[in-house]
């Protein structure tokens, strides 16, 4: 297994759909693997494919699905957990029901929150690792999760959910930022 660098905004690579997965192979298990590693190593708690620079409709998340449910229960273990990896490839949203708004992070949007309206509840359709089709509902925050992570796959960033003026001030900021100058 190996830490990926994740690409971060303003990468075009970002702002494009992915394209579904073929075949599922030795590939496709490294890549998932890997996108483990990078995740907890980040931290974090969902992770695209295409953020580390696989334009493939993949993506993994620390949280819990059990009986077809995830939902936060009272005896979750600490968030993002290696015990709760969830690996959707080629995943769906099926039914939607409800809206949250919630308070979003990113690992390709670093140092930015950004208020999102979403699903309160969700049903996702996708393969396994082992090309197994499988479906869950997802509802609350973990909804959330899988939602933002879905994003990715249609190249939708946390900046694609900021007006033009904070989108325009965040990029100015993280330029000046890279290039070691103010605003770090």
């Amino acid at each position: 297994m190996a830490i990926l660098p994740i690409i971060e905004v303003p990468d075009p690579l970002l702002s494009q759909a992915s394209r579904p997965v073929e075949s599922i192979g030795a590939d496709v298990h490294k890549l998932l693997d890997d996108m483990a590693e990078t995740m907890f190593a980040a931290p974090g708690i969902g992770l695209a494919a295409v953020q580390v620079g696989v334009p493939q409709r993949i993506l993994i998340a620390a949280v819990p699905v059990r009986d077809g449910i995830s939902r936060e229960e009272q005896d979750d273990q600490e968030l993002g957990s290696a015990a709760y990896l969830c690996e959707l490839i080629n995943p769906v949203v099926t039914e939607r029901k409800g809206s949250i708004c919630y308070e979003e992070g990113c690992l390709s949007v670093p140092d930015m929150t950004v208020e999102v309206d979403r699903s309160e509840q969700i049903r996702i359709s996708a393969l396994d690792r082992n090309g197994k089709e499988f479906s869950f509902v997802a509802e609350g925050f973990y909804a959330v999760v899988f939602q933002h992570e879905l994003d990715h796959l249609d190249g939708v960033t946390l900046l694609s959910h900021m007006g033009p003026l904070r989108r325009k001030l965040f990029l100015k900021k993280l330029k000046k930022r890279r290039a070691g100058g103010q605003g770090s």
